[in-house]
C-alpha cells in the first residue's frame, strides 16, 4: 500500500497563504503546529478525498530553489518542499530506496506527531520525499 499522503509548500507567510488557500479552494484548517528549535510553523490544509496540504513557513526562508541538506534546510526555499508517501513500513521502504540510490536526509524515526514514524530521503535531483505510517488520514 502507497500513496500521497500530503504535499508541503514552504511559504514567506503562513497566516497569508493560509487564508488564501482557503479562500481560493475551501479547505478546511487542521492541528497547526511549531517547531521553535529551527523556527517553523505549519498547518495542514485539508480538502476533499482526504488531500492534504502542509504549508510551512521557516524564519529566513527565500524564494529561490537552493539543494537541501536536511529537511529543514529545504523549508529556507519557498515552493513546493517535499511530497509525501504513506507507506505500511517506513523502515522497509527507506532501505529500499537507499539501495536504489536515494540519498539520506533523515533517517527512520519517531515524528512529532505521536505513534507516527518518518523519514526523508532524496530523489538523484534532490527533491524530498518523506515516508510516513500514519494509519489514517490527516485530521483536523
Amino acid at each position: 500500500m502507497m500513496h500521497v499522503d500530503h504535499i508541503g509548500l514552504s511559504v514567506g507567510d503562513l497566516d497569508a497563504q493560509r487564508d488564501w488557500y482557503q479562500r481560493a479552494f475551501g479547505f478546511d484548517t487542521a492541528r497547526p503546529f511549531e517547531i521553535a528549535p529551527v523556527g517553523l510553523r505549519g498547518v495542514f490544509l485539508l480538502g476533499p478525498d482526504d488531500l492534504a496540504l502542509e504549508l510551512l513557513e521557516r524564519q529566513g526562508s527565500q524564494a529561490v530553489n537552493r539543494p537541501a541538506t536536511t529537511p529543514p534546510d529545504a523549508l529556507l526555499s519557498r515552493g513546493w518542499a517535499h511530497v509525501c508517501l504513506r507507506v505500511d513500513d517506513v523502515d522497509a521502504v527507506f532501505t529500499r530506496l537507499i539501495d536504489a540510490g536515494a540519498g539520506t536526509l533523515s533517517a527512520p524515526g519517531d515524528s512529532p506527531e505521536p505513534g507516527v514514524r518518518f523519514a526523508f530521503v532524496t530523489d538523484p535531483e534532490g527533491n524530498l520525499i518523506e515516508l510516513l505510517d500514519r494509519s489514517g488520514p490527516v485530521t483536523a
